[in-house]
């Protein structure tokens, strides 16, 4: 937030971010492809506000299979 080049909202999770975590992972663990929490709650926070999630890591792709996420994985 003291990152003199950030220019954006900082979103910190709510109740209904925890929950589509939790039911995101639901599907996942199904799939066989459990993730870590830190992202799913990312995922849904994009998810809920209806943002798009860009990144290099590709542990959101399983993640954007089991739900709208939408995503940009960028590449190295």
């Amino acid at each position: 937030m003291r990152y003199s080049r950030f220019k954006g909202d900082v979103l910190f999770p709510n109740l209904d971010d925890y929950l589509l975590a939790h039911e995101l992972q639901e599907k996942l663990l199904k799939r066989g492809s459990p993730q870590g929490f830190a992202d799913l709650l990312i995922a849904a926070i994009c998810i809920n506000r209806g943002e798009e999630l860009i990144t290099y890591d590709s542990d959101f792709e399983e993640i954007a299979k089991v739900s709208s996420l939408k995503l940009i994985l960028l590449k190295r």
